[in-house]
């Protein structure tokens, strides 16, 4: 159960009751009847969370053993229908708010070189249950697409949605019975969902959630044999390893990612993300290298581009750009390129003009700009609040306190009362 042999099972067990003061008469004979489908007493589902290595509070009595979760690390690997087990994990996660599960760098770096080493999985047509209805297929493709375009300040109203899109799809893979070509569908389908959720999340400031629909999206990819898309989950999450600090483990998902992607669009995003993290670590020529490929690539896409990317433009090349050479220390050049590219973003995307601005508003501060760095970070603050952007509040409040020094500077005092409220 679990990677646990019954004998260690037992054991677990016992110490559970005896933590308890208790005495648990469970044996090797009473674990082989909970394998064959009889249900433990409530009592003694949470001594087997706790011997699983589980807080208690996972622990859903009446839905023995679907509780349990699918693996020890949180990373569900490559294998035959994993994209089932990923995207039932991804939905039990979120249900239950399980927030103290924490994925570790080496097991997403692994998960990455599996992918990268891997053949794309078999899609195989499902031979029995329901004929999936191909009008629903389009209809949740027509939905879900619309879904993912609204705006910013309304998404607030959509999670429920999303989330019973994405369980409906699950369901037609798991139940119905289709076309491998409709099969195709669903698996794209599933993809491209499990993404636009995890972004949700990540926004929201529920990380594991977020890695969780990432990883989910990354097998339904993979089943789907769409490399690129794969990519783009990958870069994912190396974005959160990054936003996390940690760097080693973003540098490592996009060099697997790089070995497989093939639009030039996809590869400009994945060399500046590359660039971003390779210049967080103090790596100078690497990162120029990498700003200069993701420059060429954006230069060599056309209209045809992968739907996770259609966004990538010049203002996100100019923008990521001048963070990469803020973090080399080419301030100058840096505020240029992020002012630039903050003035060429599109009205229409308000959450990134408040990244952009935040980004901004850091270069002024490294210039010793006190005054504008307090404007534009007011401004960023305002907009994010407004349109409900808790990334963007976060990335202000980190830089409040390189404020402090200049709490008499104009517009200053006023920026620290306006984080403050």
């Amino acid at each position: 159960m679990a990677g646990l042999t019954v004998e260690d099972l037992v054991t677990g067990i016992r110490a559970a009751a005896a933590r308890r003061g208790l005495r648990s008469g469970v044996d090797d004979a009473r674990v082989r009847k909970w394998q064959r489908g009889v249900r433990p007493n409530d009592e003694h589902q949470i001594y087997i969370s706790e011997a699983l290595g589980w807080p208690a509070d996972i622990v859903r009595a009446d839905d023995w053993p679907n509780w349990i979760p699918l693996s020890a690390n949180g990373v569900v690997p490559f294998g035959p229908h994993s994209f089932l087990h990923a995207l039932r994990e991804a939905l039990r996660t979120a249900m239950e708010r399980r927030t103290f599960l924490t994925i570790s760098g080496a097991a997403l770096s692994a998960l990455a070189a599996d992918w990268a080493d891997g053949p794309a999985a078999a899609l195989d047509q499902a031979r029995t249950g329901t004929p999936a209805d191909p009008d629903l297929i389009t209809w949740l493709e027509t939905s879900a697409r619309q879904l993912a375009l609204i705006p910013t300040d309304e998404r607030q109203y959509i999670p429920d949605l999303l989330d019973a899109h994405l369980a409906t799809v699950t369901n037609l893979i798991t139940e119905g019975r289709y076309t491998p070509a409709d099969g195709l569908r669903l698996h794209s389908l599933a993809a491209s969902l499990s993404q636009t959720i995890a972004w949700h999340r990540f926004d929201l400031g529920r990380q594991t959630e977020a890695s969780q629909y990432w990883i989910a999206g990354l097998h339904s990819a993979r089943a789907a044999g769409d490399h690129d898309m794969g990519a783009g989950l990958l870069s994912d999450l190396a974005y959160q390893a990054a936003w996390r600090q940690d760097h080693a483990t973003a540098a490592s998902i996009l060099n697997h990612a790089l070995t497989r992607a093939q639009n030039p669009a996809a590869l400009s995003l994945l060399h500046l993300r590359l660039a971003r993290t390779l210049a967080a670590r103090n790596e100078q020529r690497a990162a120029i290298r990498a700003l200069a490929a993701a420059e060429k690539h954006l230069g060599d896409a056309g209209a045809d581009r992968p739907s996770w990317c259609t966004w990538m433009s010049e203002a996100d090349l100019a923008v990521d750009s001048g963070q990469t050479l803020l973090d080399l220390g080419d301030t100058g050049r840096a505020h240029q390129l992020i002012t630039e590219g903050e003035r060429l973003l599109p009205a229409a995307r308000d959450k990134t003009r408040g990244v952009f601005l935040a980004y901004r508003a850091a270069s002024y501060l490294d210039q010793k700009e006190p005054e504008p760095a307090a404007a534009t970070a007011t401004q960023s603050l305002l907009l994010a609040r407004r349109i409900g952007a808790p990334r963007c509040v976060r990335l202000i409040e980190d830089l409040i306190p390189r404020f402090q020094p200049y709490d008499r500077a104009p517009g200053v005092p006023e920026l620290l009362q306006l984080s403050s409220a």
